[in-house]
């Protein structure tokens, strides 16, 4: 798996290309959230869930059928003063994606079994044909090694940078499309 800091700079980035307006500290924290959620299966370990089982870690809670049930869930918990808005549609979608996020980083990993995307329909797992995301240690212990540091730079290069480029181009995009014009004469 992507560590939870990478989850978190995903799901930042994909905040920051909302305006502001919306992307509020509330929202962009429970996008985090969404985005590490996921990874509530590894409770499963303790109790004898097996990896490659519905339930097992990167099973149904990695799915986009999840994703889409979680960002439902996030939007008329939170924000049920808004349903049935436009602003709900926009902040469920950043819910699912934030979520989503989560499955697809974590099959661009070097690590694990594969995710179930398509769970509950096909529990196969799968990766993405490109895997350069160093695979996170399980455990604040092992994460805290030699092993967790390069997963920080794999990260870095792979989720940070391409995520400040993605919310520079958006910003960028927005300002040259909001520049006021000097007034016709």
């Amino acid at each position: 798996m992507a560590s939870v800091f990478g989850h978190a700079a995903a799901a930042y980035a994909i905040g920051k290309t909302y305006p502001e307006r919306l992307s509020t500290w509330k929202m962009l924290g429970l996008g985090i959230l969404c985005a590490i959620l996921p990874d509530a299966d590894v409770i499963g370990f303790r109790f004898g869930v097996e990896y490659g089982s519905f339930w097992g870690h990167r099973g149904f809670t990695h799915s986009f059928l999840f994703a889409a049930l979680n960002g439902l869930f996030f939007t008329g918990l939170f924000y049920r003063k808004t349903l049935w808005t436009r602003t709900s549609l926009w902040l469920f979608i950043y819910f699912f994606l934030c979520t989503a996020s989560h499955p697809v980083l974590d099959a661009m990993t070097t690590g694990g079994k594969g995710v179930a995307f398509f769970s509950p329909w096909d529990n196969s797992r799968y990766f993405l044909p490109w895997r350069p995301i160093k695979v996170s240690p399980l455990g604040i212990d092992r994460f805290f090694s030699k092993w967790g540091l390069q997963v920080l730079w794999s990260e870095v290069k792979w989720i940070g940078i391409p995520g400040l480029l993605l919310v520079l181009v958006v910003r960028g995009t927005k300002a040259i499309i909001n520049r006021k014009r000097p007034p016709k004469e």
